[in-house]
């Protein structure tokens, strides 16, 4: 048929100069919606509009008007003969006797895909639609069968007489049969047509070759040829519209040989490629799998005419093969023939109204004859039909007729993929509707009703439609689900394999497997109804509206088997009598999906059934044994012990990533025996890549539920689809491979939580083992085409730490190479950087890992014992962990992560320092070189650590951290030289200067007065600091002999450091004993200094300066009163250990022997006052101070001195004494002691 196709508007209202009604539109393309013709007929306006979307009808000629007296009995010269003006369909376009094919309306909704479920409220040829509307007017029978696909019905003529002809040959109708003489007509025989009727057929069909305008039109042949062409002509259009297909014939393109294939030169491309769709962000061409298969049912769109005609607010897709000629007053008219014997009836009116509205058609020529004879010709305006003699109609009843029964029939066939039948016996008032689908289905065959391959196929070619739309709407996904489901539940599984897998795999498109967690619970277009065209005002109507003319409760028990019933077609004619809603809801709801988990489960259920179907089509003799799916398959589990440890890891890697370098030349392996570039093969490597997504999404939820084992299970599955669809791969597109680096990351992530949740390991080896029957059922059908074993070193569960740690390292490492090898890491930048992220980290947790066993190796050493080797390896490998974690945070300019690492490098120096201390005699031992060399190096990692920092505002935490970690190592290295002075290698000066500059230097790192939870701890740390070179320079000055200039410089830094720790030590509330301790050394510092003193009068102040300094101890002591003042509060204070002692900071033992030497002290000092302000006296006996000072020190050293001769008092009473002597001494008086 030669398809012309070129843009065009809509007509114009009838009436206008120049009509471009019938201009055509290409199938595709969209109109622009113009206004329509409103024909103003009877007095009552109705709205029509007709856009032909599809014409393949020559340019129009001219009517030849046939002179009177013209014997239409005589067959023209042209008769059945092609011609330039009739096209190559001529037969087709002027044999209006033509009769329409029982799936006319499927070839339509194939061609115009678009507009099926969703714009257009009914699909059929013109001929049934106006044998609808005349059914109140009509005696005639009417049968016909109606289809529900989303919101558009599907209209075909069901000829009971031709299928049950067809019956009797095949026996394929039976059931129907029966039912038909049972309930309907009992003595049912085939009704043969008259001669009238064949007369009469003829005679149009000569009449219209005449009036073809043009050479040789009009010129009789010899009446010698004239009997035997009607007939051969009759003969030609019945077969044709005998065209009823097998119940269930295969189409020739859905043949499971592909050499059976009858398409020519078009390659086998099988539209499983919708799956593509959804996550396609353009369109695709879908090569359907029905082109042939189409013509073979009968499937093909042979009109001549496509017309979009609005009724009112009825849509309807309309075929027409109506005649139109130009001429008249308008360039569009309609010829008809009429015995001018017979008057035109209403019938008539009506079906040359209903022509003319739907091909937009403004007038109707008639041609009149009397026995075939032409008599006269008379035009008449489309809009005055209904107003003709005889042929009186309302056309608002029209209107009213046809709302009616779209509503009766959107009512009552709500159920996809079903087939109605909608049926009026001959002469009868009553119209019934018969669901022949369930109806079939109490037969032993199903598949016996020949309308369910073409509804299959037209379901799932709108559902791939709607897939394959540019932004679809998520609101559709519930149509689409809806489709799909009902096309593969009228699909037989062992003889359709390649759509059943091919709807599944879209089904399983329809679940959004990476939607944002937010959108679960707000994404409120899919927890309602999903197609917009639904989602009208009105509320569901239930299957009977509320004047009950659709119940069948009161109608007789033979009609218990109708849906529903029209009790009398007059009713047809009320208003609004069956008030139903044209966009009634189905039930297509997108299921809500609550979690992660239940989504993906739904996805798999889907792959799952597409993997049966693929499997089912492979026929190979060397088939796998059939695998019991109840039984589990064994996963393996290994002890560390038979793997070989994380060495063995290293040849599995090399394997991997040779096998990842031969997978980029492509090359393919399958157990199964598929034919790469098969329908099978390309729709399992969709199925098997979207099962592998799916287990990834499961992994990814039950990790961030922190159930690491069953984490593990779905990555491994996901690992396992992953190295199928390699083995299957020819190809390796680069999107697949960063999939592959997803999964590997993700199972680093699970291997590393599962080592640092140790303590749970029964809990997480249960949850690893454990398989649904689903999983196993998926495994199975993965085991036909590979042994899945491609990534078993990166999913098995181990007990044991470092290998676990080692796992999880090697699989960042594998996804950091797959990004290598093409230039994914430069197209997913986010993605590189997170892999090397923790790849970095997890080269930590190594790091660690192996320095605290090297700790622990040194803990166990004897003392006096070197190095070991196995701690010297242990240092080689955690340093070589740290440097290269290093090197892959650097590499992304991670400064923070950097610093850290370079932290715990100081920190593994330290350990290093620390093993080398132990060498030698606890009495002789010395600050050896290689301490001081790794301590210098620890040193060094910091002082990195804080340039790769740059400034404390980057991070503060970890500036502090590191700083304070720096000022640690500056004070153990100064204070092991200062315990362990390397004498027989330094000269004392040197070592000093030394201790000196690593305690300043560690002063300087250590911030006392940033306000921080570290804070007491700096100051604690300070004060020590200040202590002990405090310490330091009062043992310098003590030793030392000469250098006076010296001498003076010590004693000022002695007297400093002494004053700077004690304000230190005071303002903490946990040091007492060092508090006391450093007042203490202040005091034996004055008394030294005393002994270098001649005059009394300095002596005295020294005194003095000694005896105020005992005053602030006072402090201290109230601070050891209130720790000792808490014991007896508890009950178990005498056994308790130390850890339950309210002060565990409080050493007793210690406290006595400070309290002694205190004691003595303060007595000692106290007597030398007294002595030196007596001899003081006796010389100048004028000065009233001293003698008040005198007589209080008297009265104190006496009190002092009876309190320690009591032996038996507690450690709080001599502190309480002490407090009171020291106040007395504050106020320079005495008192009571109490």
């Amino acid at each position: 048929m030669g398809d012309s196709k070129e843009a065009g508007a809509e007509a114009p209202p009838a009436g206008a100069a120049a009509r471009g009604g019938l201009s055509l539109l290409s199938q595709g393309e969209s109109e622009e919606p113009a206004q329509g013709s409103a024909l103003f007929l009877g007095g009552n306006e109705v709205k029509s509009r007709a856009v032909v979307k599809y014409s393949s009808a020559p340019p129009r000629t001219a009517f030849a008007r046939l002179e009177e007296k013209t014997d239409l009995k005589l067959p023209p010269a042209n008769w059945l003969r092609e011609s330039a003006k009739l096209g190559p369909a001529g037969t087709t376009i002027l044999g209006n006797s033509k009769k329409s094919k029982p799936f006319s309306s499927f070839g339509m909704a194939y061609d115009f895909i678009d507009s099926v479920g969703n714009d257009v409220d009914v699909v059929s040829d013109s001929e049934n639609i106006k044998k609808l509307l005349k059914i109140p007017y009509s005696k005639s029978h009417v049968s016909m069968a109606v289809h529900r696909v989303g919101r558009t019905l599907l209209l075909d003529e069901l000829d009971i007489q031709e299928l049950f002809m067809r019956s009797s040959q095949t026996g394929d109708w039976t059931w129907l049969k029966e039912f038909y003489q049972r309930l309907i007509d009992q003595k049912w025989q085939r009704k043969k047509k008259s001669k009238e009727h064949w007369y009469q057929k003829a005679i149009l069909s000569k009449f219209l070759y005449y009036s073809i305008n043009g050479d040789g039109a009009a010129q009789p042949v010899p009446a010698a040829a004239e009997p035997q062409e009607p007939s051969g002509s009759d003969q030609t259009t019945d077969s044709d519209g005998a065209s009823w297909p097998a119940p269930f014939e295969m189409p020739a393109s859905v043949s499971e040989d592909p050499s059976a294939s009858s398409q020519g030169s078009e390659p086998l491309e099988p539209s499983y490629i919708v799956g593509h769709v959804a996550s396609a962000p353009k369109e695709q061409n879908l090569t359907t799998l029905f082109n042939d298969g189409e013509n073979s049912q009968g499937l093909k769109n042979d009109f001549v005419r496509n017309i979009l005609w609005t009724f009112e607010d009825i849509h309807m897709l309309v075929g027409s093969n109506m005649p139109i000629f130009g001429g008249g007053r308008y360039p569009a008219v309609s010829l008809r023939l009429r015995d001018n014997n017979k008057p035109i009836n209403v019938l008539t009116g009506i079906d040359y109204w209903l022509d003319n509205l739907i091909c937009n058609v403004p007038e109707l020529v008639m041609c009149f004859h009397v026995n075939g004879i032409v008599q006269k010709y008379e035009m008449i305006k489309t809009e005055e039909i209904p107003n003709l003699e005889n042929s009186n109609f309302s056309t608002k009843v029209i209107k009213d007729i046809a709302q009616n029964i779209l509503s009766f029939l959107k009512s009552n066939c709500t159920k996809e993929g079903h087939t109605y039948w909608l049926f009026k016996a001959s002469g009868s008032d009553i119209v019934k509707l018969y669901d022949l689908t369930t109806l079939c289905e109490e037969t032993e065959d199903k598949y016996q009703n020949p309308f369910t391959m073409p509804v299959a196929i037209l379901l799932y070619k709108v559902a791939c439609n709607m897939m394959m739309k540019k932004n679809q709407n998520k609101k559709h996904y519930g149509t689409i689900r809806t489709l799909l489901l009902n096309c593969v539940k009228l699909l037989d599984k062992s003889r359709h394999p390649q759509i059943i897998a091919s709807a599944n795999y879209m089904l399983s498109e329809l679940f959004q497997l990476d939607e944002p967690k937010k959108e679960e619970s707000s994404e409120s277009p899919l927890n309602e109804n999903s197609d917009e065209s639904y989602s009208e005002e009105e509320e569901e109507m239930p299957d009977s509206d509320e004047n009950g003319s659709y119940g069948t409760s009161a109608d007789p028990p033979d009609d218990n088997k109708a849906v529903a019933i029209i009790k009398s077609v007059g009713e047809l004619s009320v208003p609004e009598k069956y008030k139903s809603i044209h966009q009634i809801r189905p039930s297509c709801a997108f299921p809500v999906c609550h979690d992660t988990e239940e989504r993906c489960r739904l996805v798999l259920s889907y792959v799952l059934e597409g993997l049966k179907s693929v499997d089912s089509s492979i026929k190979k003799e060397s088939d796998l044994p059939a695998a019991d799916p109840n039984t589990p398959i064994p996963l393996k589990y290994e002890d560390e012990s038979t793997r070989g440890g994380p060495e063995g890891l290293e040849k599995q890697m090399a394997l991997f990533l040779d096998k990842m370098g031969s997978l980029q030349k492509g090359n393919y392996s399958s157990q199964s025996g598929m034919i790469p570039g098969s329908w099978q093969h390309k729709m399992k490597l969709q199925l098997i890549l979207k099962s592998s997504k799916a287990y990834y999404v499961l992994s990814d939820a039950a990790m961030s539920l922190q159930k690491y084992g069953r984490a593990l299970r779905y990555i491994k599955l996901a690992l396992q689809s992953h190295d199928t669809y390699c083995c299957l791969c020819t190809n390796m597109l680069s999107e697949v491979l960063l999939f592959l680096s997803q999964y590997l990351t993700l199972c680093g992530d699970i291997q590393l939580m599962l080592a640092q949740n140790a303590n749970n390991r029964a809990a997480h080896l249960e949850e690893f083992n454990y398989q649904t029957k689903e999983d196993q059922e998926i495994l199975h059908s993965l085991h036909r085409e590979s042994s899945c074993q491609g990534f078993a070193w990166a999913t098995d569960l181990s007990t044991d730490l470092e290998s676990q740690l080692s796992v999880s390292c090697k699989c960042y490492e594998a996804a950091n190479e797959i990004l290598q090898f093409s230039d994914l890491k430069n197209q997913n930048p986010e993605h590189y950087v997170q892999v090397l992220k923790r790849m970095g980290n997890i080269r930590n947790e190594i790091g660690v890992f192996y320095m605290n066993q090297a700790a622990a190796l040194q803990s166990e050493r004897v003392v006096s014992k070197s190095v070991s080797t196995a701690e010297q390896q242990l240092w080689k490998k955690s340093f070589s962990c740290f440097e290269k974690g290093i090197h892959n945070f650097e590499s992304i300019d991670d400064a923070t992560n950097a610093a850290l690492l370079l932290c715990n490098t100081g920190r593994l120096m330290r350990i290093c320092a620390q093993a080398h201390c132990g060498a030698g005699d606890e009495f002789k031992r010395e600050f050896s070189p290689e301490e001081g060399l790794y301590y210098n190096k620890a040193v060094d990692y910091y002082l990195k650590a804080l340039r790769s920092l740059g400034t404390r505002d980057i991070h503060p935490a970890v500036w502090d951290s590191v700083n304070w970690e720096l000022s640690t190592t500056y004070f153990t290295m100064a204070t092991l030289q200062q315990d362990y002075a390397p004498l027989s290698r330094k000269a004392q000066e040197q070592i000093e200067k030394e201790v000196s500059e690593a305690m300043m230097k560690s002063l300087k790192h250590c911030d006392v007065d940033a306000v921080s939870a570290r804070q007491p701890l700096c100051q604690y740390r300070a004060a020590t600091i200040h202590h002990r070179l405090a310490s330091m320079y009062h043992s310098c000055l003590r030793n030392q002999v000469g250098d006076e200039h010296l001498r003076k410089q010590h004693r000022v830094l002695a007297d400093l450091h002494y004053s700077k720790a004690a304000k230190l030590f005071q303002l903490l509330k946990d040091a007492p004993c060092e508090l006391l301790r450093v007042q203490l050394e202040r005091v034996a510092f004055a008394e030294f200094q005393m002994t270098s003193q001649n005059s009394n009068v300095g002596k005295l102040k020294t005194l003095s300066g000694a005896l105020d300094t005992m005053v602030r101890t006072k402090h201290a002591f109230q601070l050891i009163g209130r720790e000792l003042a808490g014991e007896p509060g508890q009950p178990e204070s005498a056994e308790a250990p130390p850890a339950a002692d309210p002060s565990p900071s409080l050493n007793q033992e210690e406290v006595m022997k400070l309290l002694s030497i205190f004691e003595s002290r303060l007595s000692f000092l106290l007597l030398q006052s007294v002595k030196l302000l007596s001899s003081t006296k006796k010389k100048t006996s004028n000065n009233i101070e001293d003698d008040v000072a005198l007589k209080s020190n008297k009265q104190i050293y006496s009190q002092l001195l009876r309190a320690t001769a009591n032996k038996n008092a507690s450690l709080s009473e001599r502190i309480d004494v002490l407090t009171h002597l020291l106040d007395q001494l504050a106020r320079g008086g005495g008192g009571p002691v109490p």
